[in-house]
Formats: structure tokens, sequence, C-alpha cells
């Protein structure tokens, strides 16, 4: 006869377990020590990993940064003090793990295993954060939970990612805003990139992105005008409808997030970072992500705990504007 399976009861004597009370440095690595989901029927908001870098175009290791960040995401705590947070107060939070892909070397097969993993979570009504991963899983991303209708972007990174083909592939992590602006699922005119820079051998990308219609913020502009004022611009951009964040590690400098595969100097703090995102309150975000963490760069594990820092941020107002006291309407 088959042998019963130990329980935490059976271990430890006890039938009362929250990870979040358990010490940080104890029991498994969960985002931001959640539970760990076994099924989507009591999830409100999805903690996901999706560990590839099949798309780089140089320098992988962000196949890494999902497993970093869930270590650096223990530090953690549960109330946000910017915001006057707890998330977990609110609403029903887990770690989905990762989404298991069969095919490690067919990037085309990759992201039909990212969509279909997606299209559950959403079909459930489960918002997802995810941490990546390299860019290319944003589009994959796109394709289960825009199918819909196209959605607005807030985009912060060095890079527009709206590049063309790349030695044969469409797939890679410098394309996935061009293909979902091309299927129909992003709204140009409702997408803010914030922090571009840095040196081009083509203009292609950029020229994409501004030709549609998407409000292109260059660093230097950034700088100039500030954070209070980038936010209030990406609030008039993205209006009221629903909207996605992507939080590309290398739009912060690398002073801050050395542990990135294509890091530009002169870029975003990680405190102003904090600031952009928390004054994104209050608007209709249906999901985020934060990619590019590439933890073989940075030996002193800072990149992932910045990336699961901000990650932390996005939960939080996921959390707020959907759970929150006084919260408005599913739109």
């Amino acid at each position: 006869m088959p042998t019963k399976r130990p329980t935490k009861s059976d271990v430890t004597g006890s039938d009362e377990y929250d990870p979040m009370k358990e010490p940080r440095y104890a029991e498994i690595a969960t985002f931001m020590r959640a539970p760990l989901a076994r099924n989507l029927a009591d999830v409100d908001i999805g903690l996901i990993g999706v560990p590839t870098d099949l798309g780089v175009t140089n320098r992988p290791g962000a196949r890494h940064g999902p497993r970093e960040i869930r270590n650096s995401s223990s530090l953690m705590r549960s109330f946000n003090l910017a915001l006057g947070v707890n998330p977990y107060e609110l609403c029903r939070i887990a770690d989905l793990g990762d989404v298991r892909l069969s095919h490690r070397y067919d990037l085309e097969k990759q992201v039909e295993e990212i969509e279909a993993f997606y299209r559950k979570v959403h079909a459930a009504g489960v918002r997802p954060v995810t941490a990546g991963g390299d860019h290319s899983i944003t589009y994959p991303i796109f394709k289960a939970i825009a199918a819909d209708a196209p959605i607005g972007m807030v985009h912060i990174d060095a890079h527009t990612d709206t590049w063309g083909e790349f030695f044969g592939s469409k797939f890679t992590h410098g394309a996935p805003f061009r293909l979902a602006v091309e299927d129909g699922l992003l709204d140009p005119k409702r997408t803010i990139q914030i922090g571009i820079r840095g040196g081009q051998n083509y203009m292609d990308g950029i020229e994409f992105s501004l030709s549609h219609g998407m409000r292109v913020v260059f660093i230097e502009e950034f700088a100039s005008l500030g954070v209070e004022r980038i936010i209030e611009e990406a609030r008039r951009v993205v209006g009221d409808g629903p909207t996605y964040i992507s939080f590309d590690v290398d739009g912060l400098d690398p002073v801050y997030a050395p542990g990135t595969g294509t890091p530009e100097i002169g870029g975003i703090t990680t405190l102003e970072a904090q600031r952009l995102l928390r004054g994104l309150r209050g608007l209709n975000l249906i999901g985020g992500d934060v990619v590019e963490v590439a933890p073989p760069y940075d030996q002193t594990g800072n990149t992932a705990l910045v990336g699961a820092t901000m990650m932390f941020e996005i939960l939080c107002l996921i959390a707020d504007r959907h759970f929150g006291v006084g919260s408005r309407p599913k739109r």
C-alpha cells in the first residue's frame, strides 16, 4: 500500500502554518514568502517565474533571475510604508511557480508554452506579477491577457524593445512590443517608454515607437523634467484603461543593477524608480513584470534584491487598485 505523504503538521506537531510568520531565512524561498499555490481557485494575484533567456541577443544569464529574485524576496516585508498598504491583508497572493518549458532550445515553442500558461491564469481571474527571464517573455504574456482588446503599458527600460527580426528570429528580447503592436495586443497610443538611452547601430526600434504614437521619454527628458512630471505624463498617456507595467532592470543605472545582460550607464536610480511606480497608484493595472535580472553578472546579489523590491511595488499597486478600501469596479 502507498504510504501517506507527511504534512507540515506531521512534522511539527502543529496544524498552523503561515510562511509569512516564519524567519526570513527559513522554509522554501517562494516569492515574497507567499504560499505556493496548488491550484488557481483561491488566488487573486499570482507571482510567477519565467526562467528563460533564449531570446537574448548577447549576454545570457536571465534564466537564473526568477530563482534569485525568489531568494532576495525573502527580505521583503508585508507592509509598504510609502503606500500605506499591506497587500496580504487585501487579497489572496500566492507563488504559482515557474512556467514549465518543455522546449528549452526552441524559442517559438516557448512563446506558445508561456502563452498557454498565462491563458489559464487569466481565465481564472488571477492577475499576474512576473519575474523574468529576458524581455521576450512579455509578448506571450500579452497574447494571453490582451487577446480580447489591446492594453496600455508603462514601460521602464533603457531600450524601446520595438526592433525587428534579429539573425532570423522575430521573438527576441528586443522585439516584444513591436510584435504586440502588430498583433493588436498593445495600444501604442496608450504606451509610454521611460528611460530610453544608449548608443544605437540602427534607429529602427526608436523610429517604430515614435511613428506608431508611443510616448518615448529619453533619459535626458526624464532628468530634465523630474519624476513628478513624468508620473503626470504617464498617467495622461495610459488613462483609465487596462494597463500593464513592464520593468526592465537595465532601465536603472548599472551602479544599482549591474546584473543584467545589456547595461547602459546614465540611468534611473532605484529611489526614482520607486517614486515613479508609486506615482501610478490608482491606475487600472492588470499585471506587471520585472525582467532581465541576470545574477551571474552581479556577485553581490543586489540586482536580484532590486528586482524583488520593484516586483513588490507592482504587487502593492495591483492589490491596492483592485482590492483596497474604496477600490473601483473592474473595467
